[in-house]
């Protein structure tokens, strides 16, 4: 009888290490083909849709300046994650901390209103960090202090988290003037801290700069910094790491605290900018979608900035498929959400080749 198992590599493939990214794409619109068939549309048509609609048409322009808007949160929360997943520390939570850290930018520009002032922009940027490295501290704190699981409590958060704000939106933030409606003033509105367009009529507004910001601190970091290099260590060899003088519970402290520092400031972004309101349904999953682009980038800055930029094009084009083809908004989801399954599935290839071969007779 045939069978079939792994075998562990003498060493890691180069092929599978690079090529599984490529070949998790190519899987995902494969299977992502035989799913829009199964819901009776022209899969050829979709897959044309999602990845080639935003770069041609009369409407170009408009999509090619969405790719950044949507991408800066994403690529500014992947690079976060990014340094704790390679240092062996799974903050699942950033969705959480994205809430928290717009709620709390939202609160100080709201019991400022309508004060004037750019600089009142940067306390907002300052009041985000704050409130999502804070939010990320709950199980770094219980992760170092009692050795609570990270990755259960600060998923268990997010769910904390949207309660907050479902409460906020119909409570202590609703707009006095918003005749009983819940839902914040529009804060893209508010001139003191609307995060303003760059290029005017774009919408390319700061977070993609910060994004982009984000990506060269993370390549510095990781490349010339000795925090870079524990991060790597630990995250390689545990044991090496404390015989080289890496203090376990400090590098979960600083790589939570940064996590959730930058996904902080991406909800800030995003509510100052191209969201404008807190709302009950103000979050929309770019916590949860930047672990796919931190992944898909192999946790390497540049590639996060590449695997953002590709996540923004399903966003934008599934947008532009959801309203031309009549596909289901769950559709678009579960083919981002086959992306990481593909690419998970296809890393156990780089420590492992599969052999088929008979069962042994007892």
């Amino acid at each position: 009888m045939a069978m079939i198992r792994l075998e562990r590599r003498a060493d890691p493939s180069n092929f599978w290490r690079y090529g599984a990214p490529l070949v998790a794409v190519l899987a995902t619109i494969i299977a992502g083909g035989i799913m829009f068939a199964l819901l009776g549309k022209n899969p050829v048509e979709a897959i044309r849709t999602i990845f080639w609609t935003p770069f041609t048409g009369r409407n170009a322009a408009y999509y090619l300046s969405q790719l950044p808007i949507k991408a800066a949160p994403l690529v500014l929360i992947a690079t976060g994650l990014a340094l704790g997943f390679r240092a062996g520390i799974w903050n699942i939570g950033a969705e959480g901390q994205y809430v928290i850290g717009a709620l709390s930018g939202a609160a100080v520009a709201l019991a400022l209103y309508p004060m004037e002032g750019r600089w009142l922009f940067i306390i907002c940027i300052a009041a985000s960090l704050a409130g999502g490295m804070l939010w990320a501290m709950i199980p770094a704190v219980l992760k170092v202090r009692l050795g609570v699981s990270e990755i259960l409590v600060s998923l268990m958060l997010v769910y904390v988290a949207e309660n907050i704000l479902a409460s906020l939106a119909v409570g202590a933030m609703k707009n006095p003037e918003g005749y009983g409606f819940p839902g914040s003033r529009n804060l893209s509105q508010y001139p003191a801290v609307a995060n303003l367009d760059i290029w005017s009529g774009t919408g390319i507004h700061w977070g993609v700069i910060a994004a982009l910001l984000s990506v060269l601190a993370g390549q510095i970091l990781l490349s010339r910094h000795i925090l870079g290099f524990q991060i790597q260590v630990a995250g390689l060899a545990p044991r090496a790491a404390r015989f080289a003088g890496v203090a376990p519970g400090r590098l979960v402290m600083v790589c939570m605290a940064a996590s959730g520092a930058l996904a902080g400031a991406a909800g800030w972004f995003e509510l100052a900018g191209p969201s404008g309101i807190v709302s009950v349904d103000f979050n929309v999953g770019y916590g949860f979608t930047a672990i796919i682009v931190a992944f898909l980038g192999r946790l390497h800055p540049v590639g996060i900035l590449l695997a953002g930029v590709l996540l923004a094009v399903t966003y934008v084009g599934g947008d532009v498929a959801r309203s031309s083809l009549g596909l289901p908004a769950g559709s678009i989801q579960s083919f981002q959400g086959m992306l990481l399954f593909f690419l998970l599935a296809l890393d156990v290839l780089t420590a492992y080749r599969i052999r088929i071969g008979r069962k042994a007779r007892a």
